[in-house]
């Protein structure tokens, strides 16, 4: 390794931590921003040129969208926290052998479900709660979309792993690049070409082609601290356990959004209709952004986080983590203020319809109450995610979206009808926060603050 890439990892055990955090998640931050105008752009334009009936359309969508992301960010996520922990101990094959396996795996997973997605698509809108409206807007966009899933894996998971081995700016411009094609690409389609939802699922397609290939070819130029090598792309049991453990917490998380999804949308069908499902598609969009930021802080935190775990510099590991909380509650506070105070003029910007303006109003006002907290939810989730602590990681994941949000969806809305389904989100939100504190006072306690001030 020369002695630039030996210093550009290095640094992550050395650098002040504040100043590392900073140089590591504003480029992280900007990056999902930037990739979050993918679903944002494509659900303001749908929700203003074509219609309430296609935003609800879209909506039924994302139980679909977070199955694909869910086997992507298994692989994307556990391959980045393994390569940065196996870098801090000074293993460089090892992480390249972790690198080739990570895009073996990514399109292996990808053909599997492109093809059952494609082959079941109709049951998968219905069972989502698509109406015999908005299934046919479902099914456009997904089939066109299909293409997309693939270089979405790449892109996210490769650009993941980009920041790990020490290249943050690098994976901003990544995101960037993808975003800007998609924003060019969105009127031009849905608009000039009239092509709707179709043309929607088309500009993305080509979006994330061109920021896959960005990120593939940084990891095939010679002069990177990580690039792909002959002998690395053949499974490796070994490491698939490794990568997949770790990326079981969050994959989990959007596997459970899922079924989550699909909870919400039919209980909406039943009690408030169609335009209770545009009025949740609009408020996942504006929470989404939100969480987009506290997960681009998660990315700037992991390589810190996870360098000097295995460079056992603990006292380094838990002032990076307590920096991320502090950020990510910043974020979560002021998007809770904007979506209880406005909610009218957030759900303006992707709709005109009054009905919907005014069911979204309700939704986010309800949904809102306990958002604050969620920003230490995550970050702690991506601590245990950064130190390979799975089995932490992936109750945290579970807790707030499965071990109590679902048996409260299952429970309220038989009581209270649709007002049950919106306070299903808080009320599983402040026992997800308990729950969150207890594990990690348990966690520092019992790994030793004492064992982090001796061996850092």
């Amino acid at each position: 390794m020369d002695a630039n890439n030996k210093d550009r990892l290095e640094k992550l055990g050395e650098r002040p931590v504040g100043r590392l955090l900073w140089e590591y998640s504003v480029p992280a931050v900007v990056g999902m921003l930037v990739m979050a105008l993918y679903n944002v752009v494509d659900r303001i334009f749908i929700g203003q040129w074509v219609g309430p009936d296609a935003i609800a359309g879209l909506a039924v969508t994302f139980p679909i969208m977070n199955l694909a992301t869910a086997i992507g960010v298994l692989v994307g996520v556990g391959s980045s926290s393994r390569v940065s922990i196996v870098l801090g101990a000074g293993d460089r094959p090892h992480a390249e052998l972790i690198l080739g396996n990570a895009f073996t795996l990514t399109m292996v997973n990808a053909a599997i479900y492109i093809l059952v997605f494609t082959v079941f698509i109709d049951p998968m809108l219905h069972a989502f709660g698509a109406s015999d409206v908005t299934a046919p807007y479902g099914r456009e966009y997904m089939l066109a979309l299909m293409p997309g899933l693939l270089l979405t894996n790449i892109a996210f998971g490769f650009n993941n792993i980009m920041r790990a081995s020490g290249y943050p700016k690098k994976a901003m411009a990544t995101m960037l690049l993808g975003a800007v094609v998609n924003v060019v690409l969105d009127p031009l389609f849905i608009k000039v070409f009239d092509m709707g939802i179709l043309g929607a699922a088309i500009a993305t397609d080509i979006a994330m082609a061109a920021s896959a290939w960005f990120v593939m070819w940084h990891f095939m130029r010679p002069d990177v601290s990580l690039r792909f090598r002959r002998g690395t792309f053949r499974l490796d049991w070994g490491v698939i356990v490794s990568i997949v453990s770790i990326g079981a917490a969050p994959a989990l998380v959007n596997a459970a959004s899922c079924a989550v999804n699909a909870i919400v949308n039919r209980s909406l069908a039943e009690w408030g209709g169609d335009r209770a499902i545009g009025a949740a598609g609009i408020m996942v969009t504006f929470t989404s952004l939100l969480v987009t930021v506290v997960l681009g802080i998660c990315q700037g935190m992991q390589p810190i986080v996870g360098y000097n775990y295995g460079a056992r510099k603990f006292h380094r590991l838990k002032r990076a983590y307590w920096l991320a909380v502090a950020a990510a509650t910043v974020v979560t506070v002021v998007g809770q203020l904007v979506g209880t105070i406005i909610p009218s003029v957030v759900a303006r910007a992707f709709t005109t319809d009054a009905d919907l303006i005014a069911a979204s109003d309700y939704a986010l006002r309800t949904c809102l109450v306990w958002f604050w907290a969620v920003g230490f939810q995550i970050i702690s989730t991506a601590f245990f995610q950064s130190i390979g602590k799975a089995g932490k990681s992936i109750f945290l994941s579970l807790s707030r979206q499965v071990i109590f949000l679902i048996p409260l969806l299952l429970w309220l809305p038989g009581e209270f009808g649709l007002l049950g389904v919106w306070v299903s989100f808080p009320l599983s939100d402040v026992v997800a926060t308990i729950a969150t504190a207890a594990l990690m006072m348990w966690q520092f306690r019992h790994l030793g603050v004492r064992k982090m001030r001796n061996e850092g």
